[in-house]
């Protein structure tokens, strides 16, 4: 236990460079404690106490704002930036090193049973209010945009943005890193070629309607 602590906090003061001291974060990190309350629930979760883990978990959720089904299975390194909004549903299956935004949600899409919830791969980030649903895989080096709606599952190295969400890239580079204010927009970029091309062809009517008048005042001069 001592281990995996210690190896949070690493995680947290590589991940946020707000974080200033192992006081702070032990204190004022809500993320860092959802994630300890999900490491005991989940092993009572899996020894049968399944009500007593749900009652962690809900004593978590009231403490942190972050709702993490103990039935979920979590790997290493795993952290919550802020937290506020986080739901992480019962069937949900993250890989290490991911790193999640506050209202993220890790939900199912209807009433089905079994697996029915996101498999994240390692090394992904989902952006703040984003929501993966249903039971679809997330590849390793994913990264999905603020406020995506993501129903399909991803490939490797890709990134993700929109309602619902699209790949809009797909890279080699294992270490970019997420910046929410310079994500593509395929929606905007398909307005602005829609815009451009009623431009092109307004244009090519003017020019034509310019060669038609200009033939029929030539008519008319040759007539008179």
């Amino acid at each position: 236990m001592f281990r995996t602590i210690r190896e949070q906090i690493d995680t947290i003061f590589r991940e946020d460079p707000a974080a200033k001291s192992v006081l702070e974060i032990i204190f004022c990190y809500p993320g860092f404690h959802a994630i300890l309350f999900h490491r005991v629930a989940h092993r009572l979760y899996k020894a049968g106490f399944t009500t007593l883990a749900r009652m962690i978990s809900q004593t978590s959720r009231f403490l942190t704002g972050i709702e993490i089904h103990p039935g979920a299975q979590i790997g290493r390194r795993f952290f919550i930036d802020h937290g506020m909004g986080v739901v992480i549903g019962e069937t949900a299956v993250i890989g290490d090193d991911c790193l999640l935004y506050q209202g993220v949600t890790l939900g199912g899409t209807g009433k089905e049973r079994g697996k029915r919830h996101p498999t994240l791969g390692n090394h992904v980030v989902v952006g703040s209010g984003a929501k993966v649903l249903g039971n679809i895989t997330i590849g390793n080096h994913v990264r999905i945009g603020a406020g995506s709606v993501v129903l399909k599952s991803v490939p490797d190295h890709s990134t993700v943005v929109g309602v619902p969400g699209r790949v809009v890239r797909t890279r080699l580079d294992n270490e970019e890193v997420l910046e929410h204010a310079k994500l593509p927009d395929p929606e905007g970029q398909a307005i602005e070629q829609l815009t451009q091309r009623v431009e092109q062809l307004e244009r090519i009517v003017r020019e034509l309607s310019a060669k038609l008048g200009a033939g029929q005042d030539t008519a008319g001069a040759a007539s008179a």
